[in-house]
């Protein structure tokens, strides 16, 4: 009795994989391209950094007006305070010349009754001199129109030798300090005589008629 040699079944052969298979289901798959799956994404992105350089210049814009909004308001605020600085200043030295302008008169009438002589002489010009620096002017001259904005008249009169209100005397002179008045000049004023003016039309009127009768008079001009 023969015994039979275990081997491999009909079932259990292994598969030759040289025989009717494709080759290519052998080869493996190609990876694919890294071009085309890169192409969608690199859109995005530059989508999307345009978007946020959008938004940079939008901010810059931004900073730059408030940087441009900030320095006009610097140079308004620093415009309001030397304006006020000057404002100020102007206002001390008013009032400091205000407070001289007694001994100021007083030098004057010494002047005029000739007692500015000596040490007094010189110490009331140092004085007006530094005055003057300051920016004091005195104004105020007997024969000037009567001007309310600047004179203040303390005696009124009349004169037939003028044509309007007019200062005939300086009974205190006024200051001021560039185009402000710190103290109008105390006058006297005198106006037209009434009728004055009537009377001297009509003696030019006389005048002038007369010299008309003494033309026809003599027989106008020789006949040659």
């Amino acid at each position: 009795m023969t015994e039979e040699t275990p081997g491999f079944d009909e079932q259990n052969e292994p598969t030759d994989v040289s025989e009717g298979t494709a080759p290519e289901a052998a080869e493996p798959k190609a990876a694919p391209s890294p071009e085309k799956e890169g192409a969608a994404p690199a859109g995005d992105a530059t989508v999307a950094l345009t978007a946020q350089l959008d938004q940079v210049r939008t901010a810059l814009g931004e900073r730059t007006a408030d940087l441009q909004r900030l320095q006009a308001e610097y140079q308004n605020y620093r415009r309001r305070v030397e304006r006020d600085r000057v404002q100020v200043k102007e206002l001390a030295v008013a009032k400091l010349l205000t407070e001289m302008l007694p001994t100021l008169d007083d030098i004057g009438r010494a002047r005029e009754h000739g007692e500015l002589v000596g040490g007094f002489k010189s110490v009331a010009e140092s004085l007006e001199t530094v005055a003057a620096k300051m920016g004091l002017q005195q104004f105020g001259k007997e024969g000037e129109p009567f001007d309310p904005t600047i004179h203040e008249a303390l005696m009124h009169s009349y004169a037939p030798d003028v044509t309007e209100t007019t200062c005939v005397a300086i009974l205190q002179p006024g200051y001021r300090i560039g185009e402000r008045t710190i103290r109008p000049a105390r006058v006297a004023v005198a106006e037209p005589q009434p009728g004055a003016q009537t009377v001297k039309e009509a003696d030019a009127e006389e005048a002038s008629a007369a010299s008309a009768d003494d033309s026809k008079e003599s027989g106008g001009p020789d006949e040659g």
